[in-house]
């Protein structure tokens, strides 16, 4: 409490904008570098997923660019209203205290910046910031003591998530929209309880692969007897009256969702690992056999392959037991399931679904009339997430998220680093932590206390 009540007399230019004394240049250097930044994520993005959505030439004509520069301005408004009420607040106030720099001045910049973003995206950026904020705060409370990490957390954390989502899954009208499709392409359609398959339709449809096989087989002998003895092992075995899956029986179908799953997580790990790859193919080729055989990607395959083997086994394991099909064993098969983050562990994925599913279970309330709709919630808990990860960024770098640090130094082209945290040390948050070596070359002309390291005045 004491850090909040004390204060420093320096101006904007000795704690923020060092690279130049005057505000408003400072702004538009912000904006300029924001600006391209903003343009250069959002117009990858956009154009990507408008590839992949199969959009038509309509919206490349009318909508692409739309809304690009919609997103590109909220990006862009965030920083350089960051650094216009940074001095505002200065100018206010007469002095800088505690809260000022990070939380104060961000808080009014977020909120009015994600008025200017669709409303469609403004749920998705609160819960990742919201998510990201709470992750922060987790770390100031470590730092300070006051909170003991719990070992192997975040798997703990994802078993419960787990547990719930899938509960929510099975159940008639638990999910909907992209959580729902997700949950269905990973774990498949034969957990839905309103299966659309019936055991007739699925048993015709394998008679008629059948026969399809042996008009096959006369041509590829070798390959027809493998596909044949594969069907044999998948489809004579024990398999539940009440299990949907048909066309397998309960051992087959959990080796062949881990052999899928695990392929899946392989494929994204490769495919997010290519663009360091080939950065550096020209000076270090061996680097590109490290796509291919990094650890990492052998841990997220074994990482979705367990997940989803362990709950369909746990699932028909319960089916078998009692006798029947509940939604209740999604409960127990997604706690169990949870285990597999062992394999990758991740504080990210951890603390992004359980956002989620506080969100999921807020507008479930809403629509049980036993919770108040809030207007505008989204953009509070942005704006207040947001200012909560600024405020470390400035106070305390070494609790937040690394990745979240670099997108700012990217956003602000590297001026984030330079503010005076030497300074902002008397606060007793360590701000210079990581930047021990870095004082600023001030103009004494514009400063009202002396610096360290003056401008030399011809």
């Amino acid at each position: 409490m004491a850090a909040l009540s004390k204060s420093i007399p320096h101006n904007c230019y000795e704690i923020g904008h060092t690279w130049h004394p005057h505000c408003g240049q400072a702004f538009v250097h912000i904006t300029r570098g924001a600006l391209a930044e903003s343009l250069r994520i959002y117009g990858t993005l956009y154009l990507i997923a408008a590839v992949l959505r199969k959009r038509k030439l309509d919206y490349y004509l009318h909508k692409l660019l739309p809304e690009i520069l919609q997103s590109t301005s909220f990006l862009t408004a965030n920083g350089s209203l960051y650094i216009a009420f940074f001095c505002i607040l200065r100018r206010i106030l007469g002095k800088f205290y505690f809260w000022t720099p990070g939380f104060g001045a961000a808080l009014p910049a977020s909120y009015v910046a994600i008025l200017i973003e669709r409303k469609s995206r403004r749920g998705l950026l609160t819960i990742y910031m919201a998510n990201l904020a709470t992750e922060t705060l987790f770390r100031m409370g470590v730092a300070r003591g006051a909170i003991t990490p719990l070992r192997h957390g975040e798997v703990l954390l994802f078993c419960i998530t787990a547990a719930l989502f899938m509960f929510f899954f099975r159940c008639k009208d638990g999910l909907k929209g992209f959580t729902f499709s997700a949950l269905k392409f990973i774990v498949g359609k034969e957990e839905i309880p309103t299966h659309s398959f019936s055991p007739e339709v699925a048993f015709s449809k394998i008679d008629r692969k059948k026969k399809h096989r042996e008009e096959v087989s006369r041509r590829m002998n070798i390959i027809a007897l493998t596909k044949k003895l594969v069907d044999k092992v998948c489809k004579h075995g024990p398999r539940h009256r009440c299990c949907k899956h048909y066309e397998d029986n309960c051992i087959s179908y959990c080796i062949k969702g881990f052999i899928r799953m695990f392929s899946v997580g392989y494929l994204i790990q490769c495919c997010l690992r290519i663009p360091s790859a080939f950065r550096h193919l020209f000076t270090k080729p061996s680097r590109l056999l490290s796509l291919f055989y990094n650890k990492e990607n052998f841990q997220l395959g074994a990482f979705l392959g367990s997940f989803v083997s362990i709950y369909k086994g746990t699932s028909c394991f319960l089916r078998w037991v009692r006798n029947l099909d509940d939604e209740l064993h999604a409960l127990i098969a997604g706690s169990l399931a949870g285990v597999s983050m062992m394999f990758y562990k991740s504080t990210t994925i951890s603390m992004y679904l359980a956002s989620k599913l506080v969100e999921t279970m807020y507008f479930k309330g809403i629509e049980a009339g036993k919770v108040p709709y809030f207007p505008h919630a989204d953009s509070i808990i942005y704006a207040i997430s947001t200012a909560i990860c600024f405020q470390a960024a400035v106070m305390e770098v070494q609790t937040l998220r690394p990745s979240y640090w670099k997108f700012l130094l990217r956003l602000t082209k590297g001026r984030f680093a330079v503010m005076n945290r030497r300074v902002l040390d008397v606060f007793g948050t360590e701000a210079s932590k990581n930047f021990k070596n870095f004082i600023p070359k001030l103009d004494p002309r514009y400063t009202s206390v002396p610096p360290e390291l003056p401008i030399e005045l011809s």
